[in-house]
Order: structure tokens, then sequence, then C-alpha cells
């Protein structure tokens, strides 16, 4: 059963994931001022200790895609795709610590103390190894089925890459490094489950045959 659930894709299934994914994760301006915006707001959540604004925004940032493309590019040994996701994180990654960092400074007057939701995200359990795993699956699988595709928001909300990049960026202006190595040890957990998960998904799937095509898009 397992083993039909991943084979019944369709190849023009396939071919669409490849290009949305690609296309979602280009690192163009617009992805890249996205990602500003998404961390901006997650850290004036954070700020003021309001869930509500933290969890609105993971729905701005298309950071999952980056990291299904990374997966995808090792999945397909493609050294153009990999080098092309793992720029698009790495650039991510510091522009979005340096804006949090900007904005704490900023409006330090907000932050007389670590808040609640702050301090969560320096902390990391089996839990969050887990729910990281849970979620590459789920975001890969949706990815190449287009019923699903309308759960990927709902993912992104799941693994929670955006707060703990902002709380990186928080405790680099406060200049805490409990809280720095905190949040970066639960960041690189999420991106570590979520590279596994999506790389075995897509290794079920078999998209190692649409490499060429893939290498063509990117």
């Amino acid at each position: 059963m397992t083993l039909v659930l991943f084979s019944n894709l369709r190849s023009k299934d396939k071919s669409h994931a490849i290009e949305r994914l690609i296309a979602g994760s280009t690192p163009n301006q617009d992805f890249f001022f996205m990602i500003i915006l998404s961390i901006l707001t997650a850290t004036f959540g954070l700020l003021i200790n309001d869930i509500a604004v933290i969890i609105g925004s993971m729905l701005i940032a298309p950071m999952l895609y980056p990291l299904l493309s990374l997966s995808l590019g090792v999945v397909m040994s493609d050294p153009k795709l990999i080098s092309r996701s793992f720029y698009t994180i790495i650039k991510s990654f510091t522009l979005g610590v340096g804006a949090a960092a900007l904005a704490t400074l900023i409006f330090s007057d907000q932050l007389s103390e670590l808040t609640p939701e702050i301090i969560a995200r320096t902390i990391t359990t089996v839990p969050n190894v887990m729910i990281a795993v849970a979620a590459g699956f789920a975001g890969s699988f949706a990815l190449a089925k287009p019923k699903l595709n309308e759960n990927l928001p709902g993912i992104a909300i799941s693994v929670a890459l955006i707060p703990p990049l902002a709380v990186i960026g928080i405790g680099i202006a406060k200049l805490d490094l409990a809280v720095i190595m905190g949040s970066f040890t639960l960041f690189l957990v999420n991106v570590g489950g979520i590279v596994f998960a999506s790389m075995v998904t897509f290794s079920l799937m078999n998209f190692y045959t649409k490499r060429r095509e893939a290498h063509k898009v990117a």
C-alpha cells in the first residue's frame, strides 16, 4: 500500500511540481522582499508576545520552497539545482537575521525582558524534531499531489521556520549568546528534518527520472 501511495503519480504532475517548486524558490528580489517582510512581522510579534501575529508571519514567506528544492536537487544529483537552492537559503537566512536584529535595535524599548514566545524558540525537544520530519514528508507529498497543494500554507505554519530566524536576530541585537545558539539549533533541526524527509519522499516518488527536465527549468 505504501509503494502505491508514492508511485501512483502521473508524469505531468511531477513536471508541474518541479516547475512550481523551482519557481517558488527562485532567488529574485520578490522572494527576498517577502522573506524580509515575514521576518519583520515575526519579530514584532515576538517582541509583543502575540502568537497570532507570529502565525501570520509564517504565511507570508515562501521559506519552505528552497528547502524542498534543495532536497529535489540532492535526489536528482543536480549540482546546479543544489547550489541554486543553497544560495537562496543562505541569503534568506542572512537577510532575515539582519532585518530582525535591526528591527529589535530600533524598537528595543518594546523588549524589557525575553517574552515567553521568544524563549519557546530557544528550546529544541524531540517533538520539534518529529514535527520537522513530519512537515517535510507532508510538504513534499502535498507539492506532488495537485489536490493537496492548498495544504502547503498549513504545513509551513506547522514547521515554523521563520520565528527561529527572527529570534536569532533578536539575540544578536541583545548580545545574548544563549538565545542565539538556542534558536539557531532549532532552525537547523527544522531544516534538517524537512530536507531529510522530503529527500525520502522524492526518492520514493522516483523524481530522479525528471532530472533533465528539472535542470532545464532551473
